[in-house]
């Protein structure tokens, strides 16, 4: 069956699409139903089945008789080491962890707050409180202690996981004393910890509080694992909320685990023993979803990869690590495409190595421009397909299902709705807008399974957030339309739309027309206040390695281009010529930060940016065209 024929079976029966996907997927207790929808808007899936989220991603694989198939390759050019960890290993070093965490009072339902690098192991904590039935809650490693401390306070751990050090080019982060200064922070205090060690920091342990990794598991009883029920929480993920404190969305157990498993044939078309490598963190959902769950309950290899897009050691780290350990289908950001064609513009790293293995790359974690999708099919020779969903949703919402059949690639599209998304395009009022036209993008009441059934501890704030602006809908706080064809567009954060005059616009519409500027590598383009008309366009552009032009001569070139192709409407005259856009760790740029300092508001750095120091930057390249206008 092709995409159209699987979108209209899952559309005329929800409960029979879902069931059948639910076996794949082994149960201890299979649930009688989906969909548990008695208690609206707080729907469930599968909840009275029985199922272990390890088993599934670990022991089912080693006894079907696939123990020796690789599970893990760990590639870190910052630490110049490489090595793989079979899945009949992964099941002994997940078991004897679960078990020593159990033997010291983790039990079903407790909290284990996970701060670590990118090392195997912390995929191996996150399957060891999966195993137990403990819910796990994965903090970017390298977060400062202040909001480290405000996780802690939410999810109440019993313990905390955590490496010694991260490794940054060039530069150790020394995660000890953050973990110390938090715990100090926190009102409430964990058990224990337990600290994985690294070669290259050896950080000094406070007795009786604080374990090694190796000698806490030592003379421990393996742990089985624990069949909890279909709605038992299988992890909190902190997301940003824009009242500045974190949301804890949650995922449950068996809504996850047949939802990464449907992706994997259907959306990556990948098969099992296939490498597959998302370039991304654990700290983040696509960690969470793509490097983590969904290629192990698959039977996949999964890269974790501790590195950077450039610098480690140049732009041609992506396509050794692709060539070098088979890769068939890749997962990156935008923002690191653009790292790389910045450093690389020709695509002279490109050529050095043998990619015959690589079928198709996939771009996520904020919204793809053309331009980077054009570049990275010329220089790959593969599709290289947008695709869009949230950390809320944990895998994609508009994808192009290539193991179904690949659909025709449209450039600014992420392509079309997946089974369990009915996506509609609103205005303000909740009313449904015509096709073509730009609204908010909102998903039709019950989102589907794996997606967050609420926040931690906060229903009235997940009521609030999501479901309260559109009655029967979950807002997804971004703004686009749909196409003749039904296929989706993202062209901005719903604040990311400017009103100039009267005129609703995408900035990201802009954005575009930036990029297509041969000299600019990478921009951004917000809404400033302006007395006048409302909002100003203001533009930011990041230039291509060695591009000596003349800064206002490019400045003046994508004026022009802004109003050639959208018009005197868009009243797009500023740009500015920058090093750098301010980021978040996993990519995504700081509109709304970047919107503060223009308008003159008090800044303070946000908890996920990669550099505070940029911020000053921003400050002084604004201060050469006047802004903030005193």
């Amino acid at each position: 069956m092709g995409y159209r024929d699987v979108y209209e079976s899952w559309q005329r029966d929800p409960e029979a699409f879902w069931m059948q996907a639910a076996e794949s997927i082994d149960w201890d207790r299979f649930p009688s139903k989906a969909l548990f929808d008695d208690n609206p808007p707080f729907y469930e899936w599968f909840s009275d089945g029985l199922v272990n989220t390890c088993y599934n991603a670990v022991d089912r694989h080693v006894e079907a008789g696939n123990g020796e198939r690789v599970a893990i390759i760990h590639d870190s050019p910052v630490t110049h080491t490489k090595h793989e960890i079979t899945y009949a290993e992964l099941q002994t070093r997940v078991a004897s962890l679960a078990g020593a965490l159990r033997a010291k009072g983790v039990e079903k339902g407790d909290r284990v707050v996970i701060y670590m690098p990118m090392v195997p192991e912390a995929l191996e904590a996150m399957l060891a409180c999966g195993r137990i039935g403990a819910i796990h809650s994965v903090v970017f490693g390298g977060f400062a202690s202040s909001e480290l401390a405000v996780r802690i306070d939410d999810a109440k751990p019993k313990a905390i996981i955590a490496g010694s050090c991260g490794i940054e080019p060039g530069r150790v982060v020394h995660y000890k004393p953050l973990i110390d200064g938090a715990i100090e922070m926190a009102k409430h205090k964990p058990d224990f910890c337990v600290i994985f060690q690294r070669d290259e920091e050896v950080a000094e342990l406070i007795e009786g509080r604080d374990f090694d990794w190796h000698a806490f598991q030592y003379g421990t009883e393996p742990a089985d694992c624990l069949p909890v029920e279909g709605n038992h929480p299988s992890y909190i993920l902190y997301t940003s909320g824009t009242t500045g404190a974190p949301k804890g969305v949650v995922r449950h157990t068996a809504g996850h685990l047949v939802a990464l498993n449907w992706t994997m044939k259907n959306i990556y078309n990948v098969d099992p023993g296939d490498v597959f490598w998302a370039a991304s963190d654990v700290g983040w959902v696509v960690g969470h979803s793509y490097i983590c769950y969904a290629p192990l309950i698959h039977g996949n290899t999964t890269i974790v990869f501790e590195g950077k897009p450039v610098g480690t050691p140049d732009a041609g780290t992506f396509w050794r690590v692709i060539s070098e350990h088979k890769v068939r289908s890749f997962f990156t950001a935008p923002t690191a495409f653009r790292a790389v064609k910045r450093q690389d513009p020709t695509g002279e790293f490109v050529e050095k190595y043998d990619l015959s293995c690589l079928e198709i790359v996939y771009l996520a974690g904020e919204r793809a421009d053309p331009d980077t999708i054009v570049w990275a099919q010329e220089q790959l020779g593969v599709p290289v397909i947008d695709h869009w969903w949230q950390t809320e949703t944990g895998y994609p919402i508009a994808a192009n299902p290539v193991g179904l059949d690949m659909l025709p690639v449209k450039l600014g599209s992420p392509s079309v709705p997946m089974p369990g998304y009915d996506v509609r395009i609103l205005d303000e009022g909740g009313n449904p807008m015509p096709q073509g036209a730009l609204g908010a993008i909102a998903i039709k009441l019950p989102l589907p399974p794996g997606t967050l059934p609420t926040l931690w501890n906060a229903e009235d704030r997940y009521l609030k957030s999501y479901l309260e602006h559109f009655p029967g809908y979950y807002e997804t706080g971004d703004a686009g339309m749909i196409d003749d064809d039904g296929y989706l567009y993202i062209m901005a954060r719903t604040d990311d739309v400017i009103n100039v005059a009267g005129h609703r616009l995408s900035t990201g519409g802009m954005e575009e027309v930036l990029a297509d500027h041969p000299d600019v590598a990478e921009c951004a383009v917000i809404g400033v206040s302006d007395e006048l008309k409302g909002q100003l366009p203001l533009g930011f552009l990041c230039l291509n390695a060695g591009c000596n032009r003349p800064h206002e001569e490019i400045v003046s070139e994508v004026v022009k281009m802004v109003r050639d192709r959208i018009g005197p409407v868009a009243a797009f005259k500023l740009a500015v010529v920058v090093d750098r856009l301010p980021k978040t760790r996993s990519g995504k740029i700081l509109r709304r930060t970047m919107v503060s300092i223009a308008d003159g508001a008090d800044v303070k750095a946000p908890a996920t940016i990669d550099d505070p120091a940029i911020l000053d930057e921003m400050r002084e390249a604004l201060a050469t065209i006047g802004y903030p206008k005193r």
